[in-house]
């Protein structure tokens, strides 16, 4: 598993971002990334024009020469596309709040090819009543896909709520085998 390392974005804003697009199946996406006192880490994966989509002092300037972990996450994001990768391993920031982080690292946890609720996820955050919160900071999620909020169903397993839209959401379950080709 990778490292991942939560803070709030206000903490993050003195270390600038910068981003690369990257062409796939479902849409084009921008990966950001930012630098640390921690490394280097992917901030946010998001397809282009998402709800949810970030304000461009969040995604940094566009990358036009090497960058060796934008390149990398952008290789995990297609060969996951593909089929040919169900983990990610590249170093991830994510940036909320508390609730938000402890959502997140929640969504982390679900496997490839398993769906899980708000509900399930409001209990295993302890917050059982929480359901509503919950699809609320699934829906912020700021790294789609490596942080899979595609993975979340509603109770009666239908498809809800999607940044990236449904169609989105049903091709990545598709490409998990949850749902049938």
């Amino acid at each position: 598993m990778n490292r991942t390392t939560t803070r709030s974005a206000e903490a993050s804003a003195s270390h600038p971002a910068r981003h690369l697009a990257v062409e796939t199946p479902v849409g084009r996406y921008l990966i950001a990334a930012r630098r640390t006192a921690d490394g280097d880490a992917v901030t946010g994966v998001w397809r282009e024009a998402q709800a949810h989509f970030p304000r461009a002092e969040r995604l940094g300037p566009h990358v036009t020469g090497k960058d060796p972990l934008l390149e990398e996450a952008s290789q995990q994001l297609l060969d996951f596309l593909a089929g040919t990768r169900t983990v990610f391993d590249v170093p991830l920031r994510l940036e909320g709040t508390a609730f938000q982080c402890s959502v997140w690292e929640q969504l982390r946890r679900i496997p490839f090819g398993d769906t899980t609720t708000y509900g399930s996820l409001a209990r295993q955050i302890g917050s059982p009543r929480a359901a509503q919160a919950v699809g609320a900071a699934v829906g912020a999620n700021p790294i789609s896909i490596l942080v899979p909020c595609h993975r979340v169903v509603a109770a009666d397993g239908s498809l809800t709520g999607y940044a990236g839209g449904i169609g989105t959401k049903e091709a990545l379950l598709r490409i998990e085998g949850v749902l049938g080709a």
